[in-house]
């Protein structure tokens, strides 16, 4: 088929075409799913019985919010990628707030060392952290896969790398709200390192989720 004939059929037989809603509006609408998901999860697991306390702490607020900060910015970041003319900077969108993150658990352990010695620096094997992780952060990483598939993702492995750290981040922000182990450098390693692991293993898998053909990576 020539362009000329390209064009007559698509002006015969093409349909109205409804545009995407902006990133951030489709941003809103994940965090309402994600975060609707793991309140479940974490009401149905049960709140850490030091909660109330935590809530005070202006270092567990700061977490938490770079945490949930990071996954908003990594699903702006992914749906704006699956705009045709969507800028590259887009990717980088959660490098802000995931260096405020990784840089306030740095700080902690500084202070933990601090007061505690090598005591405050004991790493300890916590496997539940990445199979909490992965719970809590799997279906809104589904919902957002099926949110970009209605999207054009040039940039498939970057794109899904993006939701899946969307959704870990979620899932990691969820598991502070039961699980007790507060130190900082087993949360940096176990999980921090549970949330990079899972969105490396999803750069991997971008071609085949979001297939779009002729498109590289």
């Amino acid at each position: 088929m020539n362009t000329e004939e390209l064009i007559d059929t698509l002006a015969r037989d093409a349909g109205p075409v409804r545009p995407l809603p902006t990133p951030a509006r489709r941003v809103l609408g994940w965090l309402f799913v994600a975060l609707g998901f793991a309140a479940a999860m974490v009401w149905a697991i049960g709140p850490r019985p030091d909660l109330a306390e935590r809530l005070t702490e202006a270092r567990f607020l700061f977490e938490q919010g770079a945490a949930l900060a990071t996954a908003a910015a990594a699903a702006m970041a992914a749906l704006a990628l699956t705009l045709p003319d969507a800028a590259r900077f887009w990717r980088w969108l959660p490098v802000i707030p995931g260096a405020a993150w990784l840089g306030t658990l740095g700080l902690g352990c500084l202070r933990d060392w601090a007061q505690m010695g090598p005591a405050g620096l004991r790493l300890t094997p916590d496997p539940e952290c990445f199979a909490y992780i992965a719970l809590i952060g799997s279906l809104p990483l589904l919902v957002l896969v099926l949110m970009l598939r209605r999207g054009a993702a040039l940039r498939p492995s970057w794109t899904l790398a993006l939701a899946a750290l969307a959704a870990a981040a979620v899932g990691n922000f969820a598991l502070r709200l039961f699980h007790t182990q507060d130190a900082a450098l087993m949360v940096l390693v176990w999980q921090v390192g549970a949330v990079l692991l899972i969105a490396g293993v999803a750069a991997l898998c971008g071609r085949s989720v979001l297939r779009w053909p002729g498109v590289p990576t």
